[in-house]
């Protein structure tokens, strides 16, 4: 997956550059729920650390698109040195290295995370399993050997349920900052104008109020939508989440190719849990695949 970014966002190829990169994003995602301690040892310390390196490499890789004469690549970079806005005015250097720093730890860690869930949870709910193998087998036969497309994943009423409830459960943005607009009350508390919020999602995806039998891994109560307000997994409003569409495109066609060509099982089903940078199990989904 990284190896498909660094293709698609800087033209980069496998090799102990693109290795690095993914390194430096690694210690860059551990550090971004750390507390703010900016003192060497510290997670956020080095959070900054691997950020500014990150930014060096990709300053060098701006440097080269600027005096290379073949034309552009066609890379994300390319397309955000070459956007304008309104006024005609193009983004600066500092403004095109955030946006690609700022897209890779939003679009590859979070799909990758909740990739990681669905295979824990399917581990654990072979009955769920079972039901979305069956609807993929039938899409499957259908298709001849052709690849499904975005218009097929649609109408995979099940798969869809499957989606739902892994980044449901997943919780891969465990809270949202937001700006109260006006005063407000919350169980006696009383929220002032202007102050500044977290709102803790985990506490909204796992509540019984919100959901029936929240820890319980169960795509079919999506039969029904949730009530409102109570799935923030993409935030909402204006800040919702761009990728919101695509992770669940992703997240469905991996579940398509996975259920009809393979069937697996935790090595450590009773592992505990970690919550921070992610939530995981401390061993990361050690899972043992075999064919069907």
């Amino acid at each position: 997956t990284f190896e498909n970014i660094g293709n698609l966002f800087v033209s980069l190829e496998p090799g102990p550059l693109l290795d690095t990169i993914d390194n430096l994003f690694d210690g860059l995602v551990k550090g971004i729920r750390a507390h703010p301690l900016n003192i060497p040892g510290s997670a956020y310390h080095h959070a900054r650390q691997c950020r500014k390196k990150l930014e060096d490499i990709f300053r060098v890789e701006l440097e080269k698109k600027k005096t290379q004469k073949e034309g552009v690549t066609n890379d994300l970079m390319d397309g955000l040195m070459q956007i304008k806005d309104d006024e005609g005015n193009r983004l600066n250097d500092q403004e095109v290295l955030d946006n690609i720093v700022s897209i890779v730890i939003a679009g590859y860690s979070s799909t990758s995370l909740s990739k990681m869930w669905a295979l824990y949870y399917l581990a654990k709910y072979p009955n769920v399993l079972q039901k979305l193998r069956e609807e993929n087998m039938v899409v499957s036969k259908n298709k001849t050997g052709e690849f499904i497309t975005s218009d097929d994943v649609s109408k995979m009423k099940y798969t869809n349920k499957v989606v739902e409830e892994t980044i449901r459960l997943a919780n891969i943005a465990a809270f949202v900052f937001r700006l109260t607009t006006k005063e407000a009350e919350y169980k006696g508390y009383r929220i002032p104008k202007d102050w500044r919020v977290i709102v803790w999602i985990r506490y909204l995806h796992t509540n019984p109020e919100n959901f029936d039998d929240p820890m319980c891994f169960n795509p079919d109560r999506w039969n029904e939508p949730s009530k409102p307000g109570t799935y923030q997994v993409f935030g909402g409003g204006s800040r919702i989440c761009a990728g919101n569409m695509l992770v669940r495109i992703q997240l469905a066609t991996f579940l398509h190719h996975l259920s009809i060509g393979y069937k697996w099982k935790l090595l450590n089903p009773d592992a505990e849990m970690i919550y921070l940078s992610h939530p995981s199990p401390v061993d990361k989904v050690e899972i043992a695949f075999s064919k069907l």
